[in-house]
């Protein structure tokens, strides 16, 4: 059997300073620092409303799971995956 090295994929992230130039004003998840998901999301202009609008649709279109249930499906994956995010 061979080793293969693994390696961390790598994108540029915007400084939290850019990034805050593009949140709209009264952003309601202002959590006093820009998460490193939103950074990576915001970083890419074609990827960023395609995935807000998946977003939405995942946690806040009509459907048998309440918000908190979605959130916490979320975390198990997020967990059993060993995401940082």
């Amino acid at each position: 059997m061979g080793t293969t090295a693994h390696r961390d994929a790598w994108v540029k992230l915007l400084r939290e300073a850019e990034a805050r130039l593009c949140i709209p004003a009264g952003y309601p998840y202002d959590f006093g620092f820009i998460p490193a998901m939103m950074r990576l999301v915001l970083a890419h202009d074609e990827i960023a409303p395609a995935f807000a609008a998946l977003f939405g649709q995942i946690m806040f279109a009509p459907g048998r799971l309440d918000r908190r249930e979605r959130e916490m499906v979320a975390a198990v994956a997020t967990a059993a995956q060993d995401c940082h995010y």
